[in-house]
């Protein structure tokens, strides 16, 4: 998208995506240097005066076909976002006429490929399953935390926090969320889970995001609870997850944890200067 620039004089074209309703608008900042900051992520995140996102993502030209860089609705950065990876891939897959991509992000290196009939599949990389890496404040059992519910914390390029329970739809997540987002056991805040074994290698599961709330969908989310559940012997480590948005397959292989999944781009859509003017 050329001669694309934050600057007073200048609009700004963007795009509008989502993956199973975790919906991201994508700015593409290839041809040319774009500074988001996070009041103009805040500011774009509101979904009465801007547009409205769960993330917002940045491509930029990386060792790689990309690098993606990731902004929650509060301003904030991340990681990792599984459901935008497979978004952009989905968009630059159709670009380049490619079947893979090598993507770098702030976690590092993701590889993208067409699973086929409109799916696509994201490799969100390997786990991290010790207290550090995650990070925990404190040493602590990753597989089950010294906190009620016994829940899992799970790394997968931002920190997770699963909670196995009877019955998903029972959970008030709008105040369970946010109890467990802000726990000191987690230093950087943490993604929540509610999950729900269904059947053989089937997960019903909803998620309070950090810094965003509750989402339709969650691909990290997703891949951190498959993960767990197979830790914990609940699973095997190829499931079905089943979110508010839809479904993911998730395969926790060898090379890392496979995301597969649906993506949808909804219209191309540009930034006034007047709008930009006001998050300054």
């Amino acid at each position: 998208m050329p001669g694309m620039n934050t600057q007073a004089d200048t609009a700004l074209p963007f795009m509008k995506m989502h993956g199973l309703g975790n919906d991201f608008v994508v700015v593409d900042a290839r041809a040319q240097d774009i500074a988001i900051t996070p009041a103009m992520a805040k500011g774009i995140a509101h979904r009465q005066f801007g547009v409205g996102f769960d993330q917002l993502t940045v491509i930029s030209n990386g060792p790689g076909d990309a690098h993606l860089t990731f902004y929650n609705a509060d301003g904030s950065t991340s990681g990792a976002c599984g459901n935008a990876t497979r978004c952009v891939a989905r968009h630059l897959i159709l670009e380049s006429g490619k079947s893979g991509l090598h993507l770098t992000t702030d976690r590092g290196d993701l590889y993208a490929r067409d699973a086929g009939n409109g799916l696509t599949s994201v490799n969100m990389g390997q786990p991290q399953l010790d207290w550090q890496d995650i990070p925990l404040a404190e040493e602590a059992d990753t597989l089950e935390l010294p906190i009620e519910g016994g829940p899992t914390a799970t790394g997968m390029g931002n920190p997770h926090c699963t909670f196995f329970v009877e019955d998903a739809e029972l959970i008030p997540l709008e105040e369970f969320g946010p109890r467990y987002e802000h726990h000191p056991l987690y230093p950087q805040r943490t993604n929540v889970q509610v999950a729900q074994v269904t059947g053989p290698d089937r997960i019903r599961m909803r998620v309070w995001e950090r810094g965003v709330g509750v989402t339709l969908a969650s691909g990290s989310s997703s891949c951190a609870t498959a993960v767990a559940a197979a830790r914990r012997g609940l699973t095997g480590r190829k499931v079905q997850v089943d979110l508010d948005g839809g479904t993911l397959w998730i395969n926790w292989a060898e090379d890392g944890v496979w995301m597969t999944g649906e993506t949808m781009h909804v219209f191309d859509g540009t930034f006034t200067r007047q709008f930009l003017e006001s998050l300054k």
